[in-house]
């Protein structure tokens, strides 16, 4: 059984987008029987690589899913922040040698398209799961 820790950007909570995406996560990890181990809740998508890493130092979990949505306003904040964040990411997946899978959907997409994405939250748990269970 595949032990996963999760990340979720809370910054479009409200919308409930992240809430969503989180949900369709946690039935994507029962369906294929992964346990996910614990949950890390983080301000933003910016803030996703430093838990990530928190949750990939430990020897309990075997890969880490990151959920999160950036929409985009009226300057090009968005895309900085989707570039850090998967810049960071990658980082940890390769430093800690432990799946990190990307599930944060933008940049450049409204409130109506991220809703549209919440899918995306069981694709990430499912890659991670798929990765952990390859890498074994």
């Amino acid at each position: 059984m595949v032990t996963l820790g999760l990340v979720v950007a809370q910054f479009n909570k409200e919308r409930p987008v992240t809430h969503e995406m989180e949900a369709a996560g946690r039935e994507a990890a029962a369906e294929r029987g992964a346990e996910i181990a614990e949950t890390l809740e983080v301000p933003g998508a910016y803030d996703t690589p430093l838990a990530a890493d928190r949750l990939a130092r430990r020897d309990d979990i075997d890969a880490v899913a990151v959920l999160g949505a950036v929409i985009t306003g009226d300057t090009d904040h968005d895309q900085v922040i989707t570039d850090a964040a998967a810049r960071g990411l990658t980082d940890v997946s390769l430093d800690r040698d432990t799946p990190v899978a990307f599930g944060v959907s933008g940049p450049g997409m409204s409130a109506a398209e991220a809703a549209e994405r919440i899918p995306k939250g069981a694709e990430a748990v499912e890659s991670a799961i798929d990765l952990a269970e390859e890498l074994a």
